[in-house]
């Protein structure tokens, strides 16, 4: 492999990538916050994604100058691609990267997407947009791939070269290349796509598939909650089938799971196509934050607690466990409705930055504990430092003689936090 490397985006997805090819070619690490690149060459990553000793021996220029991508070949391109407020696709970074890699590119490069789209954004949102800030011929002057991402944030056994990669090529000989680049990398080996389409089609509904399955747990716990039934005894139930899927009901956020299908139905609407299924599964798993709000509430007052001179602490504000990223959390759901009951609230989080939750949700973090007490708690994320904990460890975070508390992860047995006092109610 002798291309010379580039990744635009040094992101939760585009850092793994250019450290991983950087232990072994010499790679251009680019990204348009300056902080970022700051902080990278101090050695430090505040998503968590990469160890320090693994940052410090990948051979890495961190830039946000685009001339430096000019002595590069290969490009990777790897931006977030969120949705608007009206859950429709934005682009607008995929785009601008685009331009950024289209001032450098030359004949003969190969520009390789990793970001998550709709099956046809490369080639027909991205490629014009190279074309036009090059001044290249697409097919004649440079080609494009899709090699769609699959990490998995706060995951450090499923990382970037143990997952097999997805390659596809606009023609037969970049493919190729592509599966080239990557397989000298990745040791879990590439699967080849017939077309760009394809590969852009898997990816987004690898997380499709995980949003549904989720949706219909969350579905199912809304029914057994009204049959005064368990969710998780009876999970534990129908688990002991060989054949039984193990999905479990929770908080859909992040940037993947609960973005990726409004890519999917965004372009089944635009041929004319309503997708049904998969919208139904978003509105389940975009409510149940309120369910989760909604039984604290109905619990604290069942057990005698006045909700209006009440304090809630949640523990955990990030979209999943063991990672530091707040972005479209699904707590702060939860927050906001306990806030509309006119409930004080409290939250903290071992791996959040104190400053990013202030700017993003205007909350500051704050401790809970046996010096901190709250009138009942939620467990909202199941970070490892709260798993760590014992049922009394947990009730004594909570004042009174009726504590409660809502866990959402099931990260202690019910019968344990019942033997110390604690009224359960878990999702």
């Amino acid at each position: 492999m002798n291309r010379k490397i580039a990744v635009i985006g040094l992101g939760y997805v585009g850092l793994p990538v250019a450290v991983a090819f950087g232990q072994t070619h010499p790679v251009v690490g680019f990204d348009i916050k300056s902080a970022r690149i700051a902080e990278l060459k101090a050695g430090h990553d505040s998503t968590e994604e990469v160890l320090p000793a693994d940052l410090a021996k990948a051979n890495i220029q961190y830039t946000d100058q685009i001339e430096d991508l000019k002595k590069c070949d290969f490009f990777i391109i790897a931006v977030p691609t969120p949705v608007d407020s009206g859950n429709k696709p934005d682009l607008s970074p995929l785009i601008g990267a685009s331009r950024s890699v289209g001032k450098a590119l030359k004949k003969g490069d190969i520009v390789v997407y990793e970001s998550t789209v709709y099956p046809g954004a490369t080639e027909e949102d991205c490629v014009p947009v190279l074309e036009k800030e090059s001044g290249l011929k697409f097919g004649i002057d440079f080609t494009v791939g899709y090699s769609p991402e699959r990490i998995n944030p706060g995951d450090k056994e499923h990382t970037f070269t143990k997952i097999k990669k997805i390659v596809s090529g606009s023609d037969a000989a970049t493919l190729e290349i592509v599966a080239d680049v990557y397989a000298s990398v990745v040791v879990a080996g590439v699967h080849r796509a017939s077309s760009i389409k394809v590969a852009e089609a898997a990816k987004v509904i690898e997380n499709t598939q995980r949003d549904l399955n989720i949706a219909l747990m969350n579905e199912l716990a809304v029914i057994f909650k009204r049959m005064d039934i368990d969710t998780q005894e009876v999970l534990d139930a129908a688990g002991s089938k060989w054949n039984f899927m193990p999905f479990k009901p929770g908080l859909v956020g992040g940037h993947c799971i609960g973005v990726d299908p409004y890519y999917l139905t965004h372009k089944a609407e635009k041929l004319g196509y309503i997708p049904q299924v998969i919208l139904a599964g978003r509105r389940i798993n975009d409510n149940m934050g309120r369910f989760v709000a909604r039984n604290t509430i109905k619990t604290m007052i069942a057990k005698g607690i006045d909700v209006s001179q009440s304090t809630i602490g949640i523990l955990g504000i990030t979209f999943k466990e063991n990672c530091p990223d707040i972005r479209n959390s699904k707590v702060i759901d939860i927050i906001r409705e306990l806030q509309d009951y006119g409930v004080n609230v409290v939250v903290a989080d071992p791996h959040a930055d104190s400053a990013d939750v202030e700017h993003e949700y205007n909350l500051p973090l704050s401790p809970i504990n046996a010096e901190h007490q709250v009138d009942a708690l939620v467990v909202a994320v199941s970070h490892t430092e709260y798993r760590n904990l014992n049922a009394q460890q947990l009730r004594d975070m909570v004042k009174g003689n009726n504590p409660v508390i809502v866990d959402v992860k099931c990260i202690q047995p019910r019968a344990a936090l019942e033997a110390v006092g604690f009224h359960v109610w878990r999702l």
